[in-house]
Protein backbone atom coordinates (compact mmCIF):
# COMPACT_ATOMS: atom_id res chain seq x y z
CA UNK A 1 0.00 0.00 0.00
CA UNK A 2 1.04 3.64 -0.77
CA UNK A 3 -0.05 6.11 2.25
CA UNK A 4 0.11 9.77 2.14
CA UNK A 5 0.97 10.62 5.98
CA UNK A 6 0.67 13.80 7.02
CA UNK A 7 1.75 15.18 10.18
CA UNK A 8 3.27 18.14 11.98
CA UNK A 9 4.66 16.74 15.28
CA UNK A 10 8.23 14.92 14.45
CA UNK A 11 7.77 12.49 16.90
CA UNK A 12 4.68 10.99 15.43
CA UNK A 13 5.50 11.10 12.14
CA UNK A 14 8.78 9.52 13.13
CA UNK A 15 7.90 6.61 14.53
CA UNK A 16 4.13 5.79 11.93
CA UNK A 17 6.60 6.14 9.10
CA UNK A 18 8.79 3.82 10.89
CA UNK A 19 6.22 1.53 11.66
CA UNK A 20 4.51 1.93 8.30
CA UNK A 21 7.28 1.22 6.51
CA UNK A 22 8.84 -1.80 8.37
CA UNK A 23 5.46 -3.87 7.42
CA UNK A 24 6.39 -3.04 3.28
CA UNK A 25 4.11 -0.36 2.98
CA UNK A 26 5.32 2.69 1.05
CA UNK A 27 4.29 6.07 3.06
CA UNK A 28 5.35 9.48 1.94
CA UNK A 29 5.16 12.40 5.06
CA UNK A 30 4.50 15.98 5.06
CA UNK A 31 4.31 18.11 8.06
CA UNK A 32 2.43 21.25 6.30
CA UNK A 33 -1.14 21.29 5.27
CA UNK A 34 -0.57 22.93 2.28
CA UNK A 35 2.02 20.54 1.05
CA UNK A 36 -0.05 17.63 1.97
CA UNK A 37 -3.32 18.95 0.32
CA UNK A 38 -0.72 19.36 -2.90
CA UNK A 39 0.37 16.05 -2.87
CA UNK A 40 -3.17 14.49 -2.17
CA UNK A 41 -4.57 16.05 -4.83
CA UNK A 42 -2.27 15.16 -7.40
CA UNK A 43 -0.89 12.05 -6.45
CA UNK A 44 -2.12 8.58 -6.21
CA UNK A 45 -2.60 6.62 -2.65
CA UNK A 46 -4.35 4.08 -1.03
CA UNK A 47 -4.78 5.70 2.18
CA UNK A 48 -4.44 8.89 3.54
CA UNK A 49 -3.50 8.83 7.33
CA UNK A 50 -4.53 13.15 8.34
CA UNK A 51 -3.99 15.28 11.76
CA UNK A 52 -6.26 17.64 12.02
CA UNK A 53 -4.29 20.00 13.45
CA UNK A 54 -1.55 21.28 11.24
CA UNK A 55 0.57 24.70 10.05
CA UNK A 56 -0.51 25.88 6.76
CA UNK A 57 -4.45 24.28 5.53
CA UNK A 58 -5.56 22.33 8.72
CA UNK A 59 -6.96 18.85 8.23
CA UNK A 60 -10.61 18.96 8.11
CA UNK A 61 -9.81 21.76 5.49
CA UNK A 62 -7.92 19.29 3.33
CA UNK A 63 -10.44 16.72 4.18
CA UNK A 64 -13.43 18.97 2.83
CA UNK A 65 -11.33 20.07 -0.58
CA UNK A 66 -10.32 17.02 -1.83
CA UNK A 67 -14.23 15.40 -1.10
CA UNK A 68 -15.07 18.71 -3.21
CA UNK A 69 -12.84 17.39 -6.24
CA UNK A 70 -14.48 14.08 -5.64
CA UNK A 71 -10.98 12.24 -4.56
CA UNK A 72 -12.07 10.06 -2.91
CA UNK A 73 -9.16 8.02 -1.10
CA UNK A 74 -9.84 6.78 2.32
CA UNK A 75 -8.73 9.35 4.93
CA UNK A 76 -7.84 8.34 8.30
CA UNK A 77 -8.17 11.28 11.25
CA UNK A 78 -6.17 12.00 13.68
CA UNK A 79 -6.96 13.53 16.76
CA UNK A 80 -6.42 14.56 19.89
CA UNK A 81 -7.92 12.92 22.78
CA UNK A 82 -10.81 15.17 23.77
CA UNK A 83 -11.63 16.32 20.56
CA UNK A 84 -15.21 14.99 19.60
CA UNK A 85 -16.54 17.64 17.78
CA UNK A 86 -14.03 17.58 15.43
CA UNK A 87 -14.30 13.93 14.96
CA UNK A 88 -17.62 13.99 14.20
CA UNK A 89 -17.41 17.05 11.79
CA UNK A 90 -14.15 14.98 10.52
CA UNK A 91 -16.73 12.09 9.24
CA UNK A 92 -19.66 13.97 8.59
CA UNK A 93 -17.04 15.69 5.68
CA UNK A 94 -16.05 12.03 4.60
CA UNK A 95 -13.14 10.86 6.71
CA UNK A 96 -13.43 7.07 7.00
CA UNK A 97 -12.10 6.23 10.02
CA UNK A 98 -10.36 8.33 13.02
CA UNK A 99 -7.40 7.42 15.76
CA UNK A 100 -7.03 9.29 19.24
CA UNK A 101 -3.44 10.22 19.99
CA UNK A 102 -1.44 8.73 21.31
CA UNK A 103 -1.79 5.32 19.48
CA UNK A 104 -0.22 2.36 18.24
CA UNK A 105 1.04 1.57 15.13
CA UNK A 106 -0.10 -2.01 14.77
CA UNK A 107 -3.71 -0.42 15.37
CA UNK A 108 -3.17 2.24 12.95
CA UNK A 109 -2.05 -0.47 10.52
CA UNK A 110 -4.98 -2.90 10.92
CA UNK A 111 -7.32 0.26 10.17
CA UNK A 112 -5.82 0.67 7.03
CA UNK A 113 -5.44 -2.66 6.11
CA UNK A 114 -8.96 -2.73 6.71
CA UNK A 115 -10.19 0.55 4.76
CA UNK A 116 -8.24 -0.56 2.11
CA UNK A 117 -10.00 -4.19 1.70
CA UNK A 118 -12.94 -2.21 2.10
CA UNK A 119 -12.44 0.21 -0.61
CA UNK A 120 -11.45 -2.44 -3.06
CA UNK A 121 -13.69 -5.20 -2.28
CA UNK A 122 -11.62 -7.86 -1.21
CA UNK A 123 -12.88 -10.61 0.22
CA UNK A 124 -11.87 -12.66 3.32
CA UNK A 125 -8.53 -10.61 2.79
CA UNK A 126 -7.74 -12.57 0.25
CA UNK A 127 -6.19 -12.09 -3.79
CA UNK A 128 -6.07 -14.61 -6.24
CA UNK A 129 -4.86 -15.31 -9.92
CA UNK A 130 -5.38 -18.53 -11.02
CA UNK A 131 -3.64 -20.86 -8.40
CA UNK A 132 -1.52 -17.85 -6.96
CA UNK A 133 -3.31 -16.74 -3.60
CA UNK A 134 -2.33 -14.08 -1.17
CA UNK A 135 -3.47 -13.77 2.09
CA UNK A 136 -3.13 -9.75 2.67
CA UNK A 137 -3.70 -10.03 6.61
CA UNK A 138 -1.25 -12.94 7.20
CA UNK A 139 0.56 -11.61 4.03
CA UNK A 140 1.93 -15.08 3.09
CA UNK A 141 1.21 -16.61 -0.73
CA UNK A 142 0.60 -19.96 -1.78
CA UNK A 143 0.37 -22.06 -5.05
CA UNK A 144 -2.04 -24.43 -5.16
CA UNK A 145 -1.34 -24.71 -1.88
CA UNK A 146 2.22 -24.46 -0.86
CA UNK A 147 3.26 -21.83 0.99
CA UNK A 148 6.17 -19.32 -1.27
CA UNK A 149 8.28 -17.35 1.38
CA UNK A 150 8.62 -14.06 -0.20
CA UNK A 151 10.34 -11.05 1.24
CA UNK A 152 8.17 -7.91 2.15
CA UNK A 153 9.00 -6.34 -0.42
CA UNK A 154 8.21 -8.95 -3.43
CA UNK A 155 5.21 -9.61 -1.58
CA UNK A 156 4.06 -5.87 -2.19
CA UNK A 157 5.13 -6.49 -5.95
CA UNK A 158 2.85 -9.24 -6.05
CA UNK A 159 0.03 -7.84 -4.20
CA UNK A 160 0.44 -5.15 -6.26
CA UNK A 161 -0.03 -7.41 -9.50
CA UNK A 162 -2.52 -9.24 -8.57
CA UNK A 163 -5.22 -6.33 -7.48
CA UNK A 164 -5.76 -6.88 -11.37
CA UNK A 165 -4.84 -9.93 -12.91
CA UNK A 166 -4.31 -9.20 -16.36
CA UNK A 167 -3.53 -5.27 -16.32
CA UNK A 168 0.06 -4.46 -17.71
CA UNK A 169 1.82 -2.51 -15.31
CA UNK A 170 4.78 -0.50 -16.75
CA UNK A 171 8.17 -0.01 -14.65
CA UNK A 172 7.71 2.62 -13.78
CA UNK A 173 3.79 2.50 -12.56
CA UNK A 174 5.60 -0.56 -10.42
CA UNK A 175 8.51 1.74 -9.06
CA UNK A 176 6.16 4.27 -7.90
CA UNK A 177 4.01 2.47 -6.44
CA UNK A 178 6.42 0.01 -5.13
CA UNK A 179 9.98 1.61 -4.56
CA UNK A 180 7.80 4.99 -4.16
CA UNK A 181 10.99 6.56 -6.30
CA UNK A 182 10.56 7.96 -10.11
CA UNK A 183 11.81 6.00 -12.73
CA UNK A 184 15.41 5.58 -13.67
CA UNK A 185 15.81 4.09 -17.10
CA UNK A 186 19.46 3.02 -15.79
CA UNK A 187 17.89 0.47 -12.96
CA UNK A 188 16.79 -2.82 -13.22
CA UNK A 189 15.41 -3.14 -9.90
CA UNK A 190 12.10 -4.25 -11.21
CA UNK A 191 13.05 -6.92 -13.38
CA UNK A 192 15.03 -8.57 -10.80
CA UNK A 193 12.25 -8.70 -8.21
CA UNK A 194 9.73 -10.11 -10.86
CA UNK A 195 12.67 -12.76 -11.81
CA UNK A 196 13.07 -13.77 -8.38
CA UNK A 197 9.00 -13.91 -7.74
CA UNK A 198 8.66 -16.14 -10.76
CA UNK A 199 11.22 -18.27 -9.22
CA UNK A 200 10.03 -18.87 -6.21
CA UNK A 201 6.34 -19.10 -7.73
CA UNK A 202 7.79 -21.84 -10.20
CA UNK A 203 9.65 -23.53 -7.20
CA UNK A 204 6.23 -23.91 -5.19
CA UNK A 205 4.63 -25.35 -8.10
CA UNK A 206 7.21 -27.65 -9.08
CA UNK A 207 8.33 -26.53 -11.75
CA UNK A 208 5.03 -25.81 -13.32
CA UNK A 209 3.43 -22.31 -14.77
CA UNK A 210 4.93 -18.66 -15.34
CA UNK A 211 2.31 -16.74 -13.39
CA UNK A 212 3.97 -13.28 -14.04
CA UNK A 213 3.84 -12.61 -17.53
CA UNK A 214 6.31 -9.89 -19.90
CA UNK A 215 4.25 -7.79 -22.29
CA UNK A 216 7.35 -6.83 -24.01
CA UNK A 217 8.25 -2.95 -24.32
CA UNK A 218 5.68 -2.24 -21.97
CA UNK A 219 6.02 -3.82 -18.76
CA UNK A 220 4.37 -7.12 -16.60
CA UNK A 221 0.89 -8.59 -15.73
CA UNK A 222 -0.11 -11.09 -13.93
CA UNK A 223 -1.99 -13.86 -15.54
CA UNK A 224 -5.69 -14.49 -14.48
CA UNK A 225 -6.22 -17.89 -15.03
CA UNK A 226 -4.16 -21.42 -14.39
CA UNK A 227 -4.45 -22.46 -17.95
CA UNK A 228 -2.79 -19.43 -19.67
CA UNK A 229 0.33 -20.13 -16.78
CA UNK A 230 1.00 -23.18 -17.95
Amino acid sequence: MKVLLVEDEAKIAAFTRKGLEAQGFVCDHFSDGNEGFIAASTQSYDAIVLDIMLPGRDGLDILRGLRSKRINTPVLLLTARGDLEDRVEGLNRGADDYLTKPFFVDELIARLQALHRRTTGAQLNLLQAGPVVANLASRTVAVSGHPVELTPREFNLLEYLMRQPGRVYSRTQILEHVWNYDFDPQTNVVDVYIQRIRKKLREAAEGEGDYVETVRGVGYRMRASTESAL
